[in-house]
């Protein structure tokens, strides 16, 4: 076990913040008063509170605990998660897809399928989407009780319940809403919590030139440093996997996957008070993506210098004889942070951890009860009836949460388990989406049936690796053994297959008339002009100045 000596001020801080976001819990809810304010936050949110809500709700275990460990173990490859995993699909988000979801004044993702194709569809890929959610639900509670387990000593189950207990207050009070309001809390907290973590570990290794210098005496044969220059030859990067796996796993399938399909995220901008604010969300929050590796990625790759310097003294986390990557943010909170200071650390640990969680409880409770219980069970419920629902499953949600944390706790990197799920969930959903949104001719049939071929052939796919049915090399095209290769090519192969079934389909079964679809598929749609408005007001404006800094990280760090 390795505690921390926290001093009164560092619990104070600690207990504080809790309090706190049960108070806004219970302050929001008389502004709760209707279905609409519950699961959408009344739709009165500027671009700037739905932007940061947009990523902070992002910004859980995985982003935090998952990636700086990941640096550790694979170096700043991991920035292609943040940069080409992230920017071009957020940008696609706002600027082509907002419109179509927005306008048509949904309430979820699977709430469009159902306006586009039918019924079925919608309710397998709620289904889908539920599961999905509780299953990453579970790993921010499992990060929320490592934390408090591992670095305070308290119980690990005393730490489950009562990360649960807390999220499940205050999102059961006022819903989205509180949601919202503590993420953006959590968002600042995070950032001022955390930067301070890379900027100690500058000073004491003699900035990033040095850091980076040191990285590369350490692996000469593999780059740890670059993004693209060693991405031609699998066997020179630390994941193991080429650009191309980069570019159509990670960057196109997973990427626009994840971010235009996830209600997680989506919900945030369907908050919006109006369609620029909703299109404007995920371009601002961009700019923020970009930034978050030069904490998180920075992090890792200080750990990996000070975890080779023997005169250091610092090691991660051992269990049972597995490193356990996880733990590298964590110790360097206890390495670096004096005290006093460590409990600002945890906090915004634990903030991230229940902004995820938050977000992902209440994603799950809206298309719960709009997608699959009003959809299949009770088709004619009351609004304040549907808003007792949305009650009682964040509520199950949670407890549901509880018990995939514990399968989460088993897998041997938030890395492994997260990427699976999305492949088997996302990566067709983004095809149909897609499909159904610039090509008016593909039917309900055919979008059904490529959804339940990609996500089966995903499954499939990650079982014939797990249990070694076939070789790796079938699906990555390549004799070098990654698992980062195989969840990039799995999303891939999946998206595909997909695409093909869809499209096969389609052109065999009936087409839904023209007229059905206006407002819902790209040239069928009249499109909102921005000639009138002013060009610093026109979310391309800001779309073209994120692509640009996009594409100079990328090349600085070539």
């Amino acid at each position: 076990m390795h505690t921390i000596g926290l001093t009164p001020f560092d619990w104070l801080i600690i207990v504080s913040y809790f309090g706190f976001v049960i108070g806004i819990g219970i302050y929001l809810r008389s502004f709760t008063r209707s279905h609409e304010d519950f699961f959408l936050a009344g739709r009165k949110n500027s671009s700037w509170v739905a932007g940061l809500a947009f990523l902070s709700a992002n910004l859980g275990a995985l982003e935090l605990l998952g990636m700086a460990g990941n640096t550790f173990k694979y170096g700043m490859f991991v920035a292609h998660f943040y940069w080409i995993g992230a920017v071009p699909a957020m940008l696609f988000l706002g600027i082509y897809m907002m419109p179509f979801y927005y306008s048509s004044k949904i309430k979820s993702v699977p709430g469009y399928l159902k306006l586009r194709f039918d019924e079925k569809t919608r309710v397998l890929n709620g289904i889908a989407f539920a599961f999905m959610t509780l299953l990453v639900s579970g790993i921010n509670l499992y990060a929320m009780a490592l934390v408090l387990h591992t670095f305070i000593g308290w119980n690990w189950d005393l730490s489950m319940w009562v990360s649960a207990g807390t999220v499940a207050v205050y999102v059961t009070l006022s819903g989205l809403l509180s949601a919202i309001f503590t993420e953006i809390i959590q968002f600042f907290l995070i950032w001022f919590g955390l930067f301070l973590v890379a900027i100690f570990g500058m000073i004491e290794l003699g900035g990033i030139d040095q850091i980076f210098h040191r990285v590369n005496e350490l692996y000469t044969s593999v780059s740890y440093t670059t993004l693209w220059s060693s991405s031609g030859d699998a066997t020179r990067n630390g994941m193991m996997v080429t650009w191309s796996g980069i570019v159509l796993g990670l960057g196109f399938v997973l990427s626009f996957g994840y971010w235009t399909t996830d209600f997680l995220v989506v919900q945030r901008a369907f908050s919006a008070k109006d369609l620029r604010s909703a299109r404007m969300t995920p371009i601002l929050a961009s700019f923020f993506k970009m930034a978050i590796p030069f904490i998180v990625i920075l992090t890792g790759l200080i750990a990996i210098v000070l975890a080779h310097d023997p005169k250091s003294g610092f090691t991660l986390l051992n269990d049972g004889g597995q490193i356990n990557y996880d733990s590298t943010l964590p110790l360097l909170i206890v390495r670096y942070y004096p005290a006093g200071l460590v409990g600002l650390g945890i906090t915004a640990l634990l903030a991230g951890f229940m902004a995820g969680q938050a977000g992902n409880v209440s994603a799950f409770n809206t298309v719960w009860t709009y997608d699959i219980y009003q959809s299949v069970i009770n088709r004619n419920a009351s609004g304040k009836h549907l808003l007792w629902m949305g009650r009682v499953a964040t509520i199950a949600g949670i407890l549901i949460s509880v018990g995939t944390a514990y399968w989460a706790k088993s897998f041997p990197s938030i890395m492994d388990y997260m990427q699976a799920i999305f492949s088997w969930v996302n990566a067709p959903l983004f095809a149909t989406m897609l499909l159904g949104m610039f090509v008016w001719w593909i039917t309900p049939n055919g979008a059904f049936w490529g959804l339940v071929a990609g996500m089966c052939s995903s499954f499939f796919l990650y079982l014939a690796v797990k249990f070694d049915w076939f070789a790796q090399s079938l699906i990555t095209m390549s004799s070098v053994q990654s698992d980062m290769a195989a969840n990039f090519w799995r999303a891939w192969w999946a998206w595909l297959i997909c695409v093909l079934v869809t499209v096969g389909v389609s052109l065999l079964t009936k087409r839904r008339p023209k007229e059905e679809l206006v407002g819902l598929v790209k040239g069928l749609t009249p499109e909102a002009s921005d000639r009138d408005v002013p060009l610093v007001r026109r979310p391309a404006f800001y779309a073209v100045i994120s692509l640009a800094v996009f594409l100079l990280l990328n090349i600085i760090f070539w």
